[in-house]
């Protein structure tokens, strides 16, 4: 290959010379690479040293909500399990980790009438394991496990749990702050209110879509806004951190870029997703103009509302929710493509995606994941950043990104590396060539976990997990130590210089065989055994210099 000729990780489907074409270069020095997690995913622990249930210990204790039955009660152990986190964190030169703190462990009835302190002492073990390995923390205060004590009252329908989240707040900032300097107020909200509220496929399994959807989404803003103002108020000068919240989104592509109505659909879809929740708290405090339109619109064609099933913010609240966010965290996995749909007759059929008239769904040419709702298409993260730049105009960290396999012990996960390496560059070419500021990338996930409703049946991780295995073992895949290997390079240097200084995975998994023999899951103790003893080690040398 000539220095002319372009370089295409998927040359049989994207190979458009400008835009998918790969770019050699380096990330700004300063740039935060981590791996992310969230608390009921990994955590395990469910009701250990007086944590409190939540709706997702409650929703998958209940038969045939989850594939085969699983539940998050064990999962990866990381109640127990921390140091091996840090090791594996630690072997791959990361600076940072995005976790979440579980509401419920911390505050068993979600108020502060009774503070749990075994679980405040698991959250400060965890940070300051990761401090004295030189690791940073970016925090999820809220990764979808409402106690459930506040669901029982409504949850987050009930505007009451503004205040409960609040409190919850600042006591993590109180708690935690002096240790945490970014903080993210909630992850995807859209699936909270969607999945949670709408569709009832996720906790607390609850099917009123295009009604409570939009109270719950009220009230996440409202509350959001509460807790910027508690740490910006009182917090801030003294912690020096920062908060912002992560939304979800695909990048919608118009089916046909020529086409008006195909370029407004798009739009209407990006509003819908992301501006439900980025227009409020990043620019004038309320919902998109099109969004408002369009849900009072379909509400006055039902005869059973008086008024928009959208609800509306005082001018008191517009105030005080616009502009409380020092961040933008951005979860992107895929794209879709956009088309307008004929205004239907919606006077019996309430729902939030008839509210936006729009059409999305994948090209068949794009390549699959193990979910269905998931295609391969690296220039969306590039042009979705830009959406995001254009609109509103601030700091960007890339807080999930990754992609799902089935379920297999396979460590040579090339689909995974090939992904990464595709959508990481995206992120280069936006920050390098389009002037965008993004401020770090998080690769989805640390490990493979607990996958929502797919229980365990897909794969997200860096690092393999033996879920049948009592010790839970952390054993890398080939993405783990490609990833290691961009963060060491801070990005794609050159051709030759793409590899981790030290192959991490190389010293275990070259006795690990394909298949599933004892000697397989001797292997995988003794990574477990050697994780946990080098953490051990490096916790102990730390300590001496601090």
């Amino acid at each position: 290959m000539t220095a002319a000729e372009p370089e295409f990780v998927y040359p049989d489907v994207f190979n458009d010379t400008e835009r998918d074409a790969f770019l050699y270069g380096t990330f700004p020095d300063d740039f935060l690479w981590s791996t992310s997690t969230a608390a009921y995913q990994i955590e395990g622990g469910w009701d250990a040293d007086g944590k409190g249930p939540s709706i997702w210990d409650t929703f998958t204790h209940e038969p045939g909500n989850i594939a085969n039955n699983a539940t998050g009660d064990v999962t990866c152990d990381s109640y127990h399990k921390y140091m091996d986190d840090v090791a594996i964190m630690t072997a791959m030169g990361l600076k940072y980790y995005r976790f979440s703190i579980s509401w419920s462990r911390i505050l068993p009835d979600g108020t502060t009438n009774y503070i749990n302190e075994a679980g405040i002492g698991y959250y400060n073990n965890l940070i300051n394991a990761m401090r004295d390995a030189g690791i940073a923390p970016m925090v999820t205060l809220y990764h979808w496990d409402l106690p459930q004590a506040l669901q029982d009252v409504g949850g987050w329908t009930n505007e009451s749990v503004v205040e409960h989240y609040d409190r919850y707040a600042e006591l993590c900032f109180q708690r935690f702050g002096d240790r945490v300097k970014l903080w993210i107020t909630f992850n995807e909200p859209w699936v909270v209110t969607m999945l949670g509220y709408g569709t009832g496929e996720f906790a607390p399994g609850i099917r009123e879509d295009g009604t409570s959807t939009y109270v719950v989404a009220h009230n996440i803003i409202k509350a959001h806004a509460h807790a910027y103002h508690t740490y910006n108020d009182t917090y801030r000068k003294i912690q020096g951190g920062q908060v912002g919240i992560t939304l979800n989104s695909d990048y919608f592509e118009p089916y046909n870029p020529n086409i008006t109505s195909h370029v407004e659909a798009a739009e209407r879809a990006h509003q819908f997703n992301l501006g439900w929740f980025a227009h409020p708290i990043f620019l004038d405090g309320d919902y998109p103009e099109v969004m408002k339109y369009k849900v009072a619109q379909k509400s006055a064609a039902q005869p059973q509302f008086n008024q928009s099933r959208l609800p509306e913010f005082t001018a008191e609240e517009k105030a005080y929710i616009k502009q409380t966010a020092d961040f933008f965290g951005l979860n992107t996995y895929t794209s879709s493509l956009a088309l307008p749909v004929p205004e239907v007759n919606v006077s019996l059929r309430v729902s939030y995606w008839l509210d936006q008239d729009v059409l999305s769904f994948k090209d068949p040419a794009w390549p699959k994941t193990a979910k269905q709702w998931f295609s391969i298409v690296p220039w969306g993260i590039r042009r979705l950043l830009g959406w995001i730049h254009n609109e509103y105009g601030v700091p960007i960290y890339v807080t999930e990104n990754g992609m799902a396999t089935n379920d297999t012990s396979d460590l040579n996960d090339d689909v995974r590396v090939n992904y990464f390496r595709a959508y990481i560059n995206e992120v280069l070419k936006a920050i390098s060539l389009d002037g965008i500021d993004v401020r770090g990338y998080v690769a989805w996930s640390l490990m493979d976990n607990f996958e929502w409703a797919m229980g365990f049946t897909e794969r997200f991780g860096l690092h393999y997990v033996d879920f049948t295995d009592p010790d839970r073992p952390r054993v890398p895949k080939k993405s783990a130590n490609f990833y290691a290997g961009v963060v060491a390079n801070k990005g794609f240097p050159e051709v030759s210089s793409t590899q981790a200084p030290t192959d991490i995975s190389t010293t275990m998994t070259s006795m690990i065989p394909d298949n599933g023999s004892s000697a397989h899951r001797i292997a995988i103790s003794m990574w477990a055994v050697m994780t946990s003893l080098f953490v051990s080690l490096c916790y102990l040398v730390r300590r001496g210099h601090h």
